[in-house]
C-alpha cells in the first residue's frame, strides 16, 4: 500500500511528541506532589541546657618577678640552672665579696673605736671631769659609726641574691665571671603553683553575670552561678584542673574594645602550665527550663527571626521571636513563644499568614532528636 508523503510526516511528528508529553505529565505530577507536602507541627520544649562561651586567654604565673643584681662585681659560680625548681632562701647568684668585706671590717673598727671613746667619756663624767653634753657627743659619734657598720654589713649581704619564694628559674642572662652592675637583670623567677588565666568579657555579658549574682560585698570577685570554667590548651586538650565558678574582675573597661578582663585561677600541681602560655577559656553555663526550638522551624526576614504559629483554630500567624543563644541545630528562645504553642516544623514554604491549614503534630522531643537542617 502506498502512503502519501504528507501522511508520513504527520505520523512521524505524532510519534516524537508522545515521549515529551509523557515526560511533561510526570514532571507536573512530581511538582504537584512537592507542592502538597504535608505540614508538620511541633511545640517548643522547656529543658535544662548547657551553654558554652569561649574566650581567648593568656596564662600568667601568680608571681613572676625579675631577679636583679644588688651590688656591682664579678659573678661567682652560679649554683642554679635554667628551668630548675628552687626553694625560698636558696642562693641564686653572688658577686666576689672581697671589697665589701674590707669595707665592713673598716666600719666595724671605726665603731669599736667610737665605743672606746664613749666609755672613756663616761668614766671622766663620773669623775666630774667633763660635762654630760660631752658624753652625749660621744654617744652620737658611736651611733653614727655603728650605723655605717650596719650599712656595710647590708652591702656585703647584698652580694648574695637569694630566691624570695619557691619557683622556677628562667633564662640566665649573665654567666660566671660577668661584670654586673646594680639592677642588671640576672634572670626571672616564676611561682607556677597557681596560674592566673586572663580573658576579656564584653560589657553586656559582664552586666548579665553581675545581674544574676545579686548583691555582693566583694566587688572584685564575681561568682558565675550555675557555671564551671575549663581551660583548653594550644593543642586542643583540656587542662585537668577546674577553674571553679568564681573569677576576679579588673577595675576598669577597655574603652577601645568595650571589654573588661576576668581572671580565673587554676591549681597547677604538675607544673604543666608555664608563664606566657595561651589557650581558650570555656565557661559552661546551665540554663534551667530554657525554651528551645529546632532551628529549621524558623525563618529570617531583614535580620529578624520568625516562626509560624498555629492557633487552636488551625489558622497560621507569623510571630517575631528573640534568640537568646544559638546551638547546634537549635535556638534557645528569649521571648516570643511559649511551650504551650504550636509552631510549623516542616512545610513552612507553603503556609501563609491568616491561612487555615491541616497538619500532623510531632512531639517536641522527637523533633529535637532528629535535627538535620538549619534554619531557612
Amino acid at each position: 500500500m502506498k502512503v502519501s508523503p504528507i501522511l508520513a510526516v504527520a505520523l512521524a511528528l505524532t510519534s516524537l511528541s508522545l515521549p515529551a508529553c509523557h515526560q511533561t505529565h510526570a514532571q507536573e505530577k512530581e511538582e504537584s506532589h512537592h507542592e502538597h507536602q504535608k505540614i508538620v507541627v511541633t511545640s517548643p520544649e522547656a529543658k535544662d541546657v548547657v551553654v558554652t562561651e569561649q574566650y581567648v586567654c593568656q596564662i600568667r604565673s601568680q608571681r613572676n618577678i625579675e631577679v636583679r643584681a644588688l651590688q656591682e662585681g664579678y659573678l661567682e659560680p652560679i649554683p642554679v640552672k635554667e628551668g630548675q625548681m628552687v626553694k625560698t632562701g636558696d642562693v641564686l647568684f653572688s658577686v666576689v665579696p672581697t671589697l665589701y668585706k674590707a669595707r665592713l671590717e673598716a666600719e666595724q673598727a671605726e665603731a669599736q673605736f667610737a665605743r672606746v671613746e664613749r666609755d672613756n667619756a663616761k668614766r671622766l663624767y663620773d669623775q666630774k671631769v667633763i660635762s654630760i653634753q660631752e658624753v652625749a657627743l660621744y654617744d652620737a659619734k658611736l651611733a653614727k659609726a655603728e650605723a655605717k657598720a650596719a650599712q656595710a654589713l647590708a652591702e656585703l649581704n647584698f652580694t648574695v641574691v637569694t630566691a624570695r619564694f619557691d619557683g622556677i628559674i628562667d633564662r640566665l642572662n649573665q654567666q660566671q665571671g660577668s661584670l654586673v652592675k646594680k639592677e642588671d637583670l640576672l634572670t626571672t623567677l616564676s611561682d607556677n603553683s597557681v596560674m592566673w588565666v586572663y580573658f576579656n568579657v564584653p560589657e553586656a555579658r559582664y552586666l548579665d553575670y553581675r545581674a544574676h549574682q545579686g548583691k555582693s560585698q566583694d566587688n572584685g570577685q564575681l561568682k558565675l552561678l550555675d557555671s564551671r570554667i575549663e581551660l583548653v590548651l594550644a593543642d586542643g586538650s583540656k587542662f585537668d584542673q577546674s577553674g571553679g565558678d568564681t573569677v576576679t574582675v579588673e577595675g576598669k573597661f577597655n574603652n577601645e574594645t568595650g571589654n573588661i578582663p576576668f581572671r580565673a585561677d587554676f591549681q597547677n600541681p604538675q607544673r604543666l602550665l608555664r608563664h606566657g602560655q595561651t589557650g581558650n577559656i570555656l565557661v559552661h553555663h546551665t540554663l534551667h527550663n530554657a525554651i528551645v526550638i529546632p532551628q529549621r522551624a524558623t525563618f529570617e526576614v531583614l535580620d529578624k527571626r520568625y516562626v509560624y504559629v498555629i492557633g487552636a483554630d488551625h489558622v497560621v500567624h507569623q510571630r517575631l521571636i528573640t534568640i537568646q543563644h544559638e546551638m547546634d541545630d537549635i535556638f534557645i528562645i528569649k521571648s516570643g513563644i511559649g511551650v504551650d504553642e504550636k509552631i510549623v516544623l516542616e512545610g513552612g514554604r507553603q503556609v501563609h499568614e491568616g491561612e487555615k491549614v491541616e497538619y500532623e503534630f510531632r512531639k517536641s522531643a522527637e523533633a529535637l532528636a532528629s535535627q538535620k537542617n538549619h534554619a531557612e
